[in-house]
């Protein structure tokens, strides 16, 4: 697993954990968040049981893991936060943040350890990062794809956490860390929104408020970053697809998704 420091304020710095090369082909590849504030930390989509190991290795050569203070999960899917309770082992103190729809369903992989839950309302809510003056804020992102979903925004180096949206199936982990230009990157992507993303409506609003914070960087949880012209384009891109109208072609994002069985 690779990691680099896609922002940094001089105070405040985000760091992405991805690009796993040794995890099993049935895994698909995420991006794992690290936010950093003076010495304090809050993890993004902290991943799955698989890559656990290798995530917490990655991370430790950037912080201390008693200083992970927040772990945030932008929905309940496994390959967000079923590594909770690995976390929560070596860090109890650690405080969950996600949708108030979604802690009854978080818990339920918070095996042997009682997880802190705090709920975020539907319309979201600042984020504070224990022993800091940080905060961030939780973007409702419903329905992109989960009912209770959240992207984070923070203000102080513009970076957008999107989540699944602006996901891509990239072909291997050898794949660029930047979208510099959306139009070769496309197709690694509208397979995935046509098939995962329910909502046409909900899509557009997103695409609303994130214009509205004015992002310089957005940060999906599977693929690529989008950066300077990137980002306008990938939102209005984001705008032209008629989303959850299942098709046979769609088909294959799914299947690309989804781990195989053994022996399929």
């Amino acid at each position: 697993m690779k990691s680099s420091i896609i922002a940094d304020s001089g105070r405040l710095k985000w760091i992405v954990l991805g690009r796993d090369a040794e995890k099993s082909p049935q895994v698909i590849d995420t991006n794992q968040y690290l936010i950093v504030c003076d010495g304090q930390g809050m993890l993004l989509d902290p991943g799955g049981i698989e890559i656990f190991p290798r995530v917490l290795a990655e991370l430790t050569r950037h912080l201390a893991l008693d200083r992970i203070r927040v772990l945030f999960a932008s929905h309940q899917d496994p390959d967000i936060i079923s590594s909770l309770p690995l976390w929560l082992d070596l860090n109890p103190d650690a405080v969950t943040y996600c949708s108030r729809l979604w802690t009854g369903f978080i818990a339920h992989f918070a095996t042997g350890k009682e997880a802190r839950m705090e709920t975020i309302p539907d319309g979201g809510m600042n984020i504070p990062i224990p022993g800091t003056s940080a905060q961030v804020l939780a973007v409702p992102a419903h329905y992109c794809h989960s009912s209770g979903n959240f992207s984070i925004f923070d203000e102080t180096t513009r970076t957008l956490f999107s989540g699944d949206v602006g996901a891509a199936l990239l072909p291997d982990h050898h794949a660029s860390l930047y979208v510099d230009d959306l139009r070769d990157h496309v197709r690694y992507m509208e397979g995935f929104h046509r098939r995962w993303m329910p909502s046409t409506m909900a899509l557009r609003g997103w695409v609303a408020r994130v214009r509205a914070l004015a992002p310089t960087l957005i940060c999906p949880q599977h693929g690529s970053i989008f950066r300077g012209a990137a980002v306008g384009q990938l939102l209005d891109w984001l705008e032209t697809p008629e989303v959850g109208q299942w098709t046979e072609d769609d088909g294959a994002a799914a299947r690309r998704k989804s781990p195989r069985r053994v022996g399929a």
